[in-house]
């Protein structure tokens, strides 16, 4: 069960969230094993480098290698969980999730960080539009999108209890909460966060906030929404979608992600199989790379702010 927050301010920095997550897992079970790409500085999990060394692995900047680290660990009982930037956890190294993880019936957990505009002035080789869809064409890979602090933490928790292959995507650093603490949720099940009659908004990951924010600025135009945060990508909760879309004008998805492959294919696709005539308007970013710029500009720049979303709405 979740409850919103009431103060929609910026929280903890999810790779902290993400560190003390693993410490607590981490202390209770053994098995469970680290690796980072030589990113421990950027990601703090030096911390559990220096907290718990024989469970920790920094492979170097060898994200191929990290993963392949990764399966042997899994073949030999153990629960990996990786990290390094979105698009080389997933981009530079899908072959091997491919073949040496999903293929081989392998687990590993894996913690793709500063997607879309999040990674800032890393720029635009350090940028993944398309994260979401290159894991979305393997055969039953979990991917989820965290949407604050407190989902981080379920989520990274819940990864350790099954098998299989687990994607997450966050942002290093704070971001608006939307969930009250001790909230808890269900992979493959979206939250239905707000109801309203005419339009239906499915977001994910750091983009609810923007989305509960637009639904907000609708009401005042006298419009309303319902507000979906859809955090598991994969496997869909097409069964609220279905239920959600009765009786709904348009729908409009938002994501931190290219609009081929991501959210918004997922949510056509829906509409497409059971023949729903529903208008869609996909948010998100199209035919372009990424590029240099704080954050904060590059998500304005891309239209991913609610401001520069309700410009690209045809219902106002």
């Amino acid at each position: 069960m979740f409850t919103l927050t009431e103060n929609n301010v910026v929280g903890k920095e999810l790779r902290v969230t993400v560190v003390d997550s693993l410490k607590e897992i981490m202390a209770e079970n053994e098995k469970v094993i680290a690796l980072d790409a030589d990113l421990g500085g950027a990601s703090k999990w030096t911390d559990l480098a220096k907290s718990l060394p024989e469970q920790f692995i920094n492979v170097g900047i060898a994200e191929a290698n990290m993963v392949g680290v990764a399966a042997g660990l899994s073949l030999t009982g153990y629960t990996p969980f990786i990290h390094t930037f979105g698009p080389f956890a997933t981009r530079r190294v899908l072959d091997q999730i491919y073949l040496s993880g999903a293929y081989a019936d392998n687990t590993i957990n894996i913690y793709g960080s500063d997607p879309g505009f999040a990674a800032g002035h890393n720029g635009g080789t350090h940028t993944t539009w398309e994260d979401i869809a290159l894991l979305r064409s393997i055969p039953g890979v979990t991917i989820c999108d965290a949407a604050d602090e407190v989902q981080m933490d379920w989520i990274i928790k819940e990864f350790a209890k099954s098998k299989g292959i687990h994607y997450v995507r966050g942002n290093r650093k704070g971001v608006k909460n939307v969930y009250a603490s001790g909230s808890t949720f269900k992979i493959g099940q979206g939250n239905l966060l707000r109801e309203g009659q005419d339009y239906l908004i499915v977001a994910t990951g750091q983009l609810v906030s923007e989305a509960l924010e637009v639904a907000t600025n609708l009401e005042t135009k006298g419009f309303s929404a319902d507000v979906i945060d859809m955090f598991t990508i994969k496997p869909l909760d097409k069964g609220l979608l279905l239920e959600r879309l009765v009786g709904k004008k348009k729908v409009i998805t938002i994501e931190n992600h290219s609009i081929t492959g991501g959210l918004g294919s997922a949510v056509a696709e829906v509409l497409a199989d059971n023949g729903l005539a529903v208008p869609l308007t996909r948010i998100g970013v199209d035919e372009r790379f990424g590029q240099v710029g704080t954050p904060d500009f590059l998500q304005a720049e891309f239209g991913l702010t609610a401001d520069k979303i309700l410009e690209q709405l045809p219902i106002l």
